[in-house]
């Protein structure tokens, strides 16, 4: 016997005053061994109740936490406290001009190529005219004839005038005379015209630049027949520009025409000539807004005296504003299209927020907003197209706000 059974014994004993049979002990024993059998399988049943409960809440945390997306934030930084605007240009020789023939005949000589740099009246080119230069002899001869005709009707007028006064001739007969007279003046000065209208045609044999450029085109040869266009556009013969000053034509969007105004100075930056700049000036505008494309052409002029910068290439022209803005730019990933218009994608107080935006300038990786935002406010990176403001969201880190390094 155990010292269990012998309390248990000892208890029944003392209780009822008689030993404790020996078929009372064994059921005292089964019914305590079952009582701690049950005790035993009812915490068991608790703490498994308990640990699939705390199981359960911590699954609907942690699914709650994975709904919540996680976002990488940006800061926007403030713009450059020189503000312009880049704007592409279209350079254009100052004078361009075709160089046609005033003639018709055959090309007899040229003397300059393209790329010869040539000064106002040098020669250019020769053109051989042979019917011209008989026009021009026949109405030389034709001048000779009415010069006689006239001065014989000159004598003939004053012969008559004299034997007027001793009444030998008609009055008629005298009118008739100095009639004739005035008419041969007419005939002679028409005649005159004539060969002088020749003598301008047959000058045009030489071609002269017109002024000091460059021949940037060659369109005929030695041989060619020119048609100097009486009954239509001529050929031609060379295009001539000057280089000494370019001009370079802008188109500025309508937002930025405060900063075209007549005077203003301007860079320019071309891309064969890396890390050097190029100084002009503002000298016109339209005075017009294109409806079609919302922009005010400007002209800006650039001093080339060594001729390094071609006409017809491309230039980038930085303007300035006429006054600081107060602008950020931000990455063009954080913003987002929607019905109302353009919004970027905020965080606030751990929930996402959709703020309008107003768009300046356009810099490919990065867009400047003028209005709506802050330094101090991070934006969402590539959000969602699904985003809606107020959902909650968790940033990735703790980026510092660049504003304030």
């Amino acid at each position: 016997m155990t010292v269990e059974q012998t309390e248990v014994t000892e208890g029944y004993e003392k209780s009822t005053g008689q030993a404790a049979p020996p078929g009372n002990r064994r059921g005292l024993i089964a019914l305590c061994v079952l009582g701690a059998v049950a005790g035993l399988l009812g915490l068991a049943i608790y703490s498994g109740i308990n640990a699939r409960a705390a199981a359960s809440d911590q699954l609907s945390r942690v699914t709650e936490q994975s709904a919540i997306p996680v976002v990488n934030v940006v800061y926007p930084q403030a713009a450059a406290p020189t503000q312009e605007i880049v704007l592409p240009g279209n350079m254009q020789a100052f004078t361009d001009s075709p160089i046609y023939a005033r003639t018709s005949g055959y090309l007899t000589h040229w003397y300059f190529d393209i790329g010869a740099r040539v000064s106002k009246g040098q020669l250019l080119a020769e053109i051989e005219t042979p019917e011209t230069d008989q026009q021009l002899q026949q109405a030389r001869a034709d001048l000779e004839t009415a010069q006689a005709n006239y001065h014989l009707a000159e004598t003939t007028a004053e012969r008559w005038q004299y034997l007027l006064k001793t009444d030998s001739v008609s009055k008629q007969e005298t009118d008739q005379a100095v009639s004739n007279l005035s008419a041969q003046k007419a005939t002679v000065d028409s005649k005159a015209a004539a060969v002088r209208r020749l003598e301008q045609l047959q000058s045009f044999e030489k071609v002269y630049a017109p002024f000091d450029g460059v021949i940037t085109a060659r369109n005929t040869d030695i041989g060619a027949l020119i048609d100097a266009g009486a009954g239509g556009q001529g050929k031609e013969l060379f295009h001539l520009a000057a280089l000494g000053t370019l001009r370079v034509f802008v188109a500025v969007p309508e937002v930025f025409s405060l900063a075209a105004r007549p005077g203003a100075q301007a860079t320019l930056t071309l891309d064969e000539f890396p890390g050097r700049t190029f100084h002009g000036k503002l000298v016109r505008n339209a005075n017009s807004i294109d409806p079609a494309s919302r922009t005010l052409l400007v002209e800006v002029d650039v001093d080339n005296p060594t001729g390094q910068l071609l006409p017809g290439a491309y230039a980038s022209v930085h303007l300035k504003l006429p006054g600081p803005m107060r602008s950020v730019t931000i990455p063009a990933n954080t913003l987002l299209f929607r019905r109302e218009g353009m919004v970027a994608a905020a965080v606030r107080n751990g929930r996402a927020e959709l703020i309008p935006v107003t768009i300046g300038r356009d810099y490919g990786g990065r867009v400047e907003v003028v209005s709506g935002l802050q330094t101090d406010l991070p934006l969402i990176l590539d959000p969602a197209d699904s985003l809606i403001g107020g959902t909650p969201v968790k940033v990735h880190g703790r980026p510092g706000n660049p504003s304030h390094t």
